[in-house]
């Protein structure tokens, strides 16, 4: 059965960029890489195509020049077990650079997008009452680094 694997580009900072994830993700490591030879294109040493994983996701990631730049168009989506770990994403996705945006999606200093969500949120989302699901979607939508016990509370009626 073929396999589908992510394959991300970066400009020119690969290296850096898995680096920094693999710091972040506690089931993550750095696979196979390719380097430039003295042919280039990329400068002599410096990683050509590498190979990683994160929290079991396979990803290959290319430094391929600024022709194409990430967009919002794709996202990596964790779902997260509880505050504390949404807490914990969003603080070392953000750092250095990175950029928050609206309803737990982020851009981390290397432009590619990332939606941290607490499972929490699909819960309220699908409530079977639609009154305490629309207040916690109308809740979301104010967000940007999704807060449960708001979400909660909202879903409640309840008013800060």
């Amino acid at each position: 059965m073929p396999r589908i694997t992510p394959f991300l580009w970066f400009n020119n900072n690969a290296e850096e960029a898995l680096n920094f994830y693999v710091s972040i993700f506690k089931d993550a490591k750095i696979g196979n890489v390719s380097r430039y030879g003295d042919g280039g294109p990329g400068p002599a040493g410096s990683v050509m195509t590498a190979e990683f994983q994160l929290q079991g996701q396979d990803f290959m990631a290319l430094n391929g020049g600024p022709e194409f730049p990430f967009t919002e168009a794709i996202s990596l989506f964790v779902s997260c077990e509880d505050q504390s770990e949404v807490d914990d994403l969003w603080a070392k996705l953000t750092a250095a650079g990175g950029q928050e945006s609206q309803c737990g999606w982020l851009k981390d200093k290397y432009g590619l997008s990332w939606q941290i969500i607490p499972r929490a949120l699909g819960e309220l989302l699908g409530d079977k009452d639609p009154g305490r699901a629309r207040r916690a979607l109308e809740a979301m939508l104010r967000m940007r680094k999704i807060d449960v016990s708001a979400l909660r509370a909202a879903a409640d009626g309840v008013t800060a």
